[in-house]
């Protein structure tokens, strides 16, 4: 399990807004098992308005389908927990903002809710810059759900750093 600090999550935020204001983009997020925790966090930076453009808390498949066009062929087939549908949110985000950049995550944050194929710690998060640029990453994490969470918005912000500047 790793023990990530509110001042980890801060020092992260500082350098998203730096990265994002340098390339002049905005952001959009598109959040499941954080249920915002990733705008919390970029909001809670002063300024942030010159890079955050909006938020979208889409915690059950109704609202990944009707504020993202996450479509139910995808939620059906492969679940809400999928890699395909990490992607379908963070283009979602672009295509209903005004941002330039999105993360999206989904996820089992736990104690329940886990199969043997999906455990407890299972989160996709996926980044999209345009239509055609979108990457996403399974990630496997340990510990309880708060922990789940804090590992999921870290690796969140670290994408964004990293999808920014390709």
């Amino acid at each position: 399990m790793q023990n990530i600090s509110d001042a980890s999550l801060q020092a992260k935020i500082i350098q998203v807004a730096e990265t994002l204001n340098k390339n002049h983009l905005m952001l959009a997020t598109a959040e499941s098992c954080t249920g915002g925790w990733v705008a919390k966090c970029c909001t809670d930076l002063a300024g942030s308005s010159s890079w955050f453009e909006r938020g979208f808390v889409t915690y059950s498949n109704q609202a990944k389908q009707d504020q993202l066009g996450v479509q139910i062929t995808s939620l059906q087939q492969f679940g809400a927990v999928s890699q395909t549908v990490a992607e379908e949110m963070a283009l979602g985000a672009l295509n209903n903002s005004c941002a330039d950049i999105s993360v999206a995550l989904t996820g089992i944050a736990g104690p329940d809710g886990g199969t043997e194929t999906k455990p407890v710690g299972t989160v996709w998060i996926g980044w999209a810059r345009e239509s055609d640029k979108v990457v996403s990453q399974l990630f496997q994490f340990e510990g309880d759900r708060e922990s789940i969470r804090r590992q999921a918005v870290l690796n969140a912000l670290s994408g964004i750093i990293k999808n920014a500047r390709d």
